[in-house]
């Protein structure tokens, strides 16, 4: 009779050779790609409405009517563009890109998983504490900066829009906008993802919270800069509502850092723990005390004694022979 198969235990500690590795990388992969594709499928029945979503706040700012899109003015005198698709394959690849684009983002958490998964065992537990707060962290952060983009976005497209000379039609590609909108949404979104950064280099050594702090002005003063060029706004009240969020996130990292400092300084203070190994001490020792205990674990010399009858040399009852 034959006996089952006994399931293979896997290491604690998230060690297996090469090909198993491999195997692991190629179905975690597998996973995270069907998980897009599948999602993709499915936004792509209703890709017209995430096109909407994304392009309404800018054509409620920018957008031409039917009654007065000859005159390219709006009644309040503002300028207008129209929106338009070029060429015969257009549709069909902006459809397409929007569905991707829709797929990859509401997939994140699968891909996410399945990238976390195969990472995790290679971790120690404080390693593992750490990643989950910094992706827990880092997804609200990003959203965050993508709503911020989301809202300032119909008053960048209105500003922009006011550089179109008099007399001249005003068109704008979809495909363009798109683009447009997605790269003022990862910008803003990585903008708000500089506190996270700056917490992590401070708990891996690189900087401290003093010196975090040191640099309030110039991070204030880049920050400003930053916020100006985003949203290219007459209005300070724009401006500021993008720096300020970024400020305050900034400060918060700084009194997170020096916190971790301060707890840092005060494990080094008490020592190891009794589940803590110590660290080795490799200064060089005194060299009196190598003398002495040189001499002390030295084996006596042998010596030779005359008339000794040719006997060998012994020591310690030993012959050179034996």
């Amino acid at each position: 009779m034959l006996k089952p198969a006994r399931k293979k235990e896997k290491d604690p500690e998230g060690r297996m050779p090469l090909v198993e590795h491999l195997r692991e990388l190629r179905n975690r992969l597998a996973k995270g790609v069907l998980a897009i594709v599948a999602v993709t499928v499915v936004a792509a029945f209703f890709y017209n409405d995430i096109i909407n979503f994304f392009t309404k706040p800018v054509l409620d700012s920018v957008g031409c009517d039917l009654s007065f899109s000859e005159l390219q003015k709006k009644p309040d005198g503002t300028t207008c563009a129209q929106i338009t698709i070029n060429g015969l394959l257009t549709p069909f690849t902006l459809a397409l890109k929007v569905s991707l684009m829709a797929g990859v983002v509401l997939a994140s958490p699968v891909w996410l998983y399945q990238l976390w998964a195969f990472v995790a065992p290679g971790l120690h537990r404080n390693e593992k504490k750490y990643a989950l707060a910094f992706v827990g962290a880092g997804s609200p952060l990003f959203l965050m900066g993508g709503y911020f983009a989301y809202a300032v976005l119909p008053t960048t497209a209105k500003v922009l829009i006011e550089f179109t000379p008099v007399g001249v039609d005003n068109l704008l590609p979809l495909d363009d906008l798109l683009d447009l909108v997605t790269r003022m949404v990862v910008v803003f979104g990585l903008a708000f993802e500089l506190p996270l950064l700056l917490v992590m280099l401070n708990i891996g050594g690189a900087v401290t919270g003093r010196r975090m702090l040191g640099w309030w002005r110039a991070m204030i003063m880049g920050i400003t800069i930053f916020s100006a060029v985003a949203t290219p706004s007459t209005e300070p009240l724009t401006m500021m509502a993008l720096a300020a969020p970024i400020v305050l996130l900034y400060f918060l990292a700084t009194g997170i850092s020096l916190l971790n400092d301060r707890r840092r300084r005060l494990r080094e203070l008490r020592g190891p723990g009794d589940d803590e190994a110590a660290e080795l001490d490799l200064t060089p020792a005194d060299i009196g005390a190598v003398e002495a205990v040189g001499a002390a674990n030295r084996v006596p010399e042998q010596s030779s004694r005359e008339g000794d009858g040719g006997r060998a040399n012994r020591v310690n009852g030993f012959d050179d022979i034996t």
